[in-house]
């Protein structure tokens, strides 16, 4: 690991500046993902500028109903918070879902929002990898990748993000909140990770330098009767091979409003908006919701071992909206 400096933020103002004065810093939230990349060589920061004493570490309601999350907010808080159980049920399902309990304790929100890839290729040094080294080209593409990408790839990674909060986030329209050296920000959960063309190590949307300060739930009844399902290789503390957030408004027999979004698919939680077009005003029904799977995987590009993700998928949105279904007629 390279030898690095440390400093401690207790203002956003003054976390902005340190980071500012050296060329070579990164915000330390928890450091769940971060340390493990530096120990890996992956990361090698010339000075960590921790953020956890920043007053971002509340819960609130804004006046118009929506839900702030700050940065600083701990994974563990977050599931356990009253208003997110109640008013967000897969949010709270989603976190709980990944890592253990110790992790948690520690992984703040805005960290989970910048995990970087698990994929085994990008820290490995020995290979190639465009998200670690660009232009080295993608060892995945003809090598080990029966848990990658699906959806959204390219011939330049075909890495999956690994988040289940994000997941969840994206199913719900989350807003996620910056301050930078140019004054705050604020970019939809639909346009914060890029798509990964050409350039995979160019992962947000966030300008150079920023903090995410907050992500905002705007109001959404539906989620209330929502749920976060996630299929992994072992019972616990192992990152999905596939997972759904779905919230599901039914009223007589009849889709009034659906969210969906799927996990460990894509390089970002994938919102299904074709899935989500293709069932609202139509019947609740498996038929309806297997027929809505199937437009959202049309576009599907499996590689030559990861093809079982298809039909995994397909299953998985299946069985999670025919519950909820069967929940909202109750």
């Amino acid at each position: 690991m390279r030898e690095f400096s440390y400093e401690r933020a207790f203002d956003v103002p003054g976390a902005l500046a340190l980071l500012g004065a050296e060329a070579d810093a990164r915000f330390l939230g928890g450091g769940t993902n971060l340390v493990d990349l530096m120990k890996a060589g992956v990361e090698r920061p010339a000075l960590l500028v921790d953020v956890t004493r920043l007053p971002l570490d509340r819960i609130e309601e804004a006046a118009d109903g929506a839900l702030r999350i700050g940065a600083t907010v701990t994974n563990s808080d977050l599931a356990a918070h009253p208003e997110v159980r109640r008013r967000y049920p897969a949010l709270a399902q989603a976190v709980l879902a990944g890592a253990s309990g110790q992790l948690r304790n520690m992984a703040t929100v805005g960290g989970n929002l910048l995990q970087r890839t698990r994929c085994g290729y990008f820290t490995d040094l020995a290979r190639p990898c465009n998200k670690r080294a660009p232009g080295s080209g993608c060892a995945a593409v003809e090598g080990e990748h029966h848990n990658h990408a699906v959806l959204g790839a390219s011939a330049h990674c075909v890495a999956v993000h690994p988040s289940d909060l994000g997941v969840a986030l994206a199913a719900f329209d989350a807003v996620v909140s910056y301050e930078s050296a140019d004054g705050p920000g604020e970019l939809p959960f639909a346009d914060f990770y890029l798509p990964v063309g050409d350039t995979p190590h160019q992962e947000t949307a966030l300008p150079p330098g920023a903090l995410i300060t907050g992500v905002t739930l705007p109001p959404a009844p539906l989620a209330a009767v929502s749920r976060y399902r996630k299929v992994r290789e072992r019972a616990s503390y192992a990152f999905a091979i596939g997972s759904v957030a779905a919230a599901l408004d039914v009223r007589d027999g009849t889709v009034r409003e659906v969210r969906l979004a799927l996990g460990a698919v894509a390089s970002r939680p994938w919102r299904a908006r074709a899935a989500e077009r293709a069932l609202t005003g139509g019947p609740a029904d498996a038929a309806a919701f297997g027929a809505a799977a199937d437009a959202e995987l049309a576009a599907a590009a499996p590689l030559p071992h990861n093809g079982y993700k298809v039909t995994l998928m397909r299953n998985l949105v299946v069985a999670v909206l025919s519950e909820l279904a069967e929940e909202a007629g109750r």
